[in-house]
């Protein structure tokens, strides 16, 4: 089975690089599949679960926004954070998924910008959670 390079990228640390067989990675217009020999492209990333796969092998990553740039043989996610599943704190990702529901139900109380800065808390938590098996979602 052939493979590419995917390189996982913060601004903090290179997260993960490794040959893969495949990718699996929520874009702006959907769910896309990577496998090797995809098309050139680029496209801003969702707050969403990142599935990289190695033979039967399916590896989760908590990646909470940025862009996936696909290249010949080469995939770098460059990401705002990206988690594996054992370095999330799950005490403290449902923490700040209730602290986000709680500024949420305040309503009209805040302005547009604090209410789409907890919807998206509200999502990076959700996301962790769901990476780090604490809610079967």
């Amino acid at each position: 089975m052939s493979t590419f390079l995917l390189e996982i990228v913060t601004p903090d640390r290179l997260v993960y690089s490794e040959q893969v067989n495949s990718v699996t990675v929520r874009g702006v217009e959907g769910e896309l599949g990577i496998l090797p020999g995809h098309i050139p492209f680029v496209t801003p990333l969702q707050v969403a679960p990142v599935f990289v796969k190695i033979g039967n092998e399916r590896t989760p990553f908590a990646v909470q926004g940025g862009f996936v740039e696909v290249r010949k043989d080469k995939v770098v996610i460059l990401a705002e954070s990206a988690e594996r599943a054992e370095e999330i704190d799950l005490e403290r990702a449902e923490a700040a998924k209730e602290r986000a529901e709680m500024r949420l139900k305040a309503g009209k109380r805040q302005d547009e910008i604090d209410h789409r800065r907890a919807e998206l808390a509200l999502q990076r938590a959700m996301n962790r959670i769901k990476i780090s098996g604490g809610n079967n979602q």
